[in-house]
């Protein structure tokens, strides 16, 4: 890990490659930064210790008006 490394955060080259489980569509960093969003399953994906946790059973499901400001 790089000496200036967030680790609270993950990291962003691989938030590129991440794609949603449930949809495979691409997934959107919040922007606390502490999730990633998947609008067309509309849940939010936790990200603990700059780990994305890619389950669906610790998904927050994302109320419709949370999602239209998305």
């Amino acid at each position: 890990m790089a000496n200036n490394a967030d680790t609270h955060h993950a990291d962003p080259i691989l938030l590129e490659l991440l794609v949603c489980p449930i949809t495979g569509s691409t997934l959107i960093l919040s922007k606390d930064k502490k999730e990633l969003i998947s609008k067309p399953a509309k849940r939010a994906f936790p990200i603990r210790d700059g780990i994305p946790i890619l389950v669906e059973s610790e998904t927050r499901v994302i109320p419709e008006e949370e999602l239209k400001k998305i």
